[in-house]
């Protein structure tokens, strides 16, 4: 027996059939390529949710630690703030004193100059004449007697 021949084939069908295997192999690529990408977005659409919800507990913690943080470096400014503003009023109180006790130094020899007494002065003159006061009172009390002898004679 023999062997069926094979027919020849012209290189027009045969570019032909090899383009046909071609376009059979890209089809088959894209076809393959769309059910991938349908079964991502499938797999997105039932993971979404939870993806979702992972999101949003991170964002949770986030902002916790933020905020934490964020209270801290306040808290801390606040007390730099507050540091800074005792130490200025003191010095401020300070420099008032210190600019009082200069005025009452200067007045107080302004008026010693002019002779008008000073607060301790008056304070002795004060007590100066309480005691003079008292003595007058004491000779007024016992001088009774001494005027109606001084009068008997000064009649003689």
């Amino acid at each position: 027996m023999s062997k069926p021949k094979l027919k020849n084939r012209t290189p027009a069908e045969a570019a032909v059939q090899q383009a046909r295997g071609v376009s059979k192999t890209v089809m088959d690529s894209a076809q393959q390529i769309w059910l991938a990408g349908l079964g991502a977005f499938a797999k997105a659409q039932a993971e979404g949710g939870k993806l979702f919800e992972s999101l949003v507990k991170e964002g949770t913690a986030l902002d916790a630690k933020t905020r934490k943080f964020t209270d801290a470096k306040v808290a801390e400014a606040r007390g730099n703030v507050e540091s800074t503003l005792g130490q200025v009023r003191e010095r401020s109180q300070e420099t008032w004193d210190k600019l009082e006790k200069v005025f009452e130094d200067r007045v107080s020899r302004a008026l010693g100059r002019l002779g008008v007494p000073g607060r301790d002065e008056i304070r002795t003159l004060t007590t100066r004449v309480e005691e003079l006061s008292r003595e007058v009172r004491k000779l007024n009390a016992g001088g009774g007697a001494v005027k109606k002898r001084a009068s008997k004679s000064a009649k003689r």
